[in-house]
């Protein structure tokens, strides 16, 4: 069953997506209609930036790389934290013509070298970092540092140092860039090998169409950038969105997420919604008996759930001590982020256990010959429409195992329901495989994390000479719980197939997480698995 583009669109009568082209017009209707309005909100002081004002520093950094050399479709880095520098820095690279490569902070220098060094960029725009990173400008590629300096009164400049000239000479993968990119993403792999994916200025701009266009955002709308920016979930959900249906996103003192200061940077942005991972979700919600402020908090239009399985009582919880819905949506890199989401109450039904249903793309559930899966029958998610990538840069080996005809072969595995509902199910590398029974870690994980007490799960195989893998499991407690490993495994018996049931189950302090906020499988089985 395929389901179309149309399914998942706002009625034109009730709400226009943003008409934007790219990251370049982000920001041209509103510098147009509402040039004093809040586009950011910045630094301990909380600046305002209007939208004039963040197009200013915007036009200036683009008219300083365009004294560089560079020239357009070169792809440039950018390492910076949530702050003024990321936004003005992409959005003038952008207006020079360039491809932005956004990295994450806190890599360590041999692997953001790597990555640039695989991408050919020509040199790296530097902002500031979270203050537990290592010296990014220790990369050896020419490191333009970057910083605005803003005002109480609104006004804002840009010290851009470009002293370090770039020796322009186009290699690695950048040779397959040109002027219609955009972006250049890494996907959330912890190894230098991490793939590349190429965005295209139209990929951006349907993506930010859907995104505005299922959220009904606009300029009564504000958020808090809980997400990181080098990643897609932040990127395109919480900044660019907001941007370009002209609303107003605080960025956090020192650029990244703090639980302490969340709510009240929510109330200082004024917020009506915000996006995050399900672990930010439970962090929140653990502290939200001494720190959610109740009736002073602004009222939320929803709020927003992606980039990992959310428990089902997790959303329930959420819902009640928050007094909004809680939508989840699913995306990935290679669709320029969002391809379901469940809709605003007044667009359609909540269905807890789905990610809701195709937002601009058409979808498909496939079996392993790549046939239609019977409506309410397993198979690997495919998707395919404007926001969906060409394929990965320099591999062309993967680009070919993942891409037919169009089509994603996104490798997680789902359900489609009569109503297009899609319900996602695991992904088919981490199935477990207990003696010819295939098993989603991800489902055990779900039915674990829903007994009273347990904060969070990973399940992972145990090699086994006889069965080939066994399951393991992690546990981390909520604080001030004391269960034990039995009392949790009874639960499990009561809601899992003997197979599914883990054959052992450790209490666990904390577990690892990938820069987005997602479970490190990687982490976990190099941790437990014997």
């Amino acid at each position: 069953m395929a389901v179309p583009t149309a399914a998942s669109v706002c009625d034109a009568d009730r709400y226009r997506p943003p008409p934007v082209t790219g990251l370049v017009d982000l920001l041209d209707r509103q510098v147009r209609e509402r040039p004093h309005a809040r586009a950011l909100v910045v630094t301990g002081d909380r600046v305002h930036l209007s939208y004039r004002a963040l197009s200013g520093l915007a036009d200036d950094v683009a008219a300083r790389l365009g004294g560089t050399g560079l020239r357009r479709g070169d792809a440039i880095g950018l390492i910076c934290a949530n702050n003024a520098e990321f936004v003005v820095a992409l959005l003038g690279a952008a207006r020079a013509g360039l491809v932005v490569a956004p990295l994450d902070p806190t890599l360590p220098e041999s692997q953001l070298s790597a990555r640039l060094e695989s991408l050919g960029a020509q040199a790296v725009l530097l902002g500031p970092s979270v203050s537990d990173a290592p010296p990014a400008a220790q990369v050896p590629f020419p490191t333009w540092p970057l910083r605005v300096i803003a005002s109480r009164a609104g006004t804002a400049s840009v010290d851009l140092d470009t002293g370090e000239r770039a020796v322009r000479e186009v290699r690695g993968a950048a040779e397959e860039l040109s002027g219609r990119d955009a972006l250049v993403l890494f996907t959330a792999g912890t190894t230098d090998r991490a793939k590349m994916v190429p965005l295209t200025h139209a990929n951006v701009a349907a993506s930010l169409r859907n995104i505005c266009a299922g959220y009904e955002l606009g300029p009564g709308d504000a958020t808090v950038a809980v997400m990181p920016f080098f990643h897609g979930h932040g990127l395109f959900a919480a900044l660019l969105a907001s941007l370009a249906s002209g609303g107003c996103v605080l960025l956090p003192d020192r650029g990244r997420f703090s639980a302490h200061t969340f709510w009240d940077d929510m109330g200082a942005a004024g917020a009506t919604w915000f996006t995050a991972v399900p672990t930010i979700h439970e962090i929140l919600l653990d502290r939200a008996g001494t720190e959610y402020p109740g009736p002073r908090t602004p009222s939320l239009k929803f709020v927003r759930s992606c980039s990992a399985p959310l428990n089902t009582a997790t959303q329930r919880a959420l819902e009640r001590t928050f007094g909004a819905p809680l939508l989840s949506a699913y995306g990935m890199t290679e669709s320029t982020h969002q391809a379901t989401s469940e809709p605003l109450p007044s667009r359609g039904p909540l269905k807890q256990g789905s990610v809701g249903r195709p937002t601009g793309v058409d979808l498909r559930v496939v079996d392993a010959s790549g046939r239609t899966c019977p409506v309410g029958t397993e198979g690997e998610v495919w998707v395919r429409g404007p926001g969906v990538t060409r394929g990965y840069l320099g591999d062309p080996g993967e680009t070919a195992r993942s891409f037919a005809d169009g089509w994603l072969r996104t490798g997680d595995l789902g359900i489609l329901g009569e109503d297009g509902y899609l319900s996602l199910t695991g992904r088919i590398k981490n199935l477990i495989n207990r003696g010819g029974e295939k098993i989603s870690p991800e489902h055990v994980e779900d039915i674990i994390a829903g007994c009273p007490g347990v904060a969070e799960a990973a399940v992972y195989a145990i090699p086994d000479a006889v069965h080939g893998q066994r399951i393991g499991a992690a546990v981390v407690l909520r604080e001030g719980e004391t269960l034990d490993s039995e009392q949790i495994l009874r639960y499990t018996r009561d809601r899992l197939a003997p197979f599914e049931t883990p054959d052992r189950l450790d209490l666990v302090p904390a577990l690892p997480h990938t820069a987005k906020g997602a479970l490190d499988r990687l982490a976990v089985e190099a941790r437990y698995a014997p």
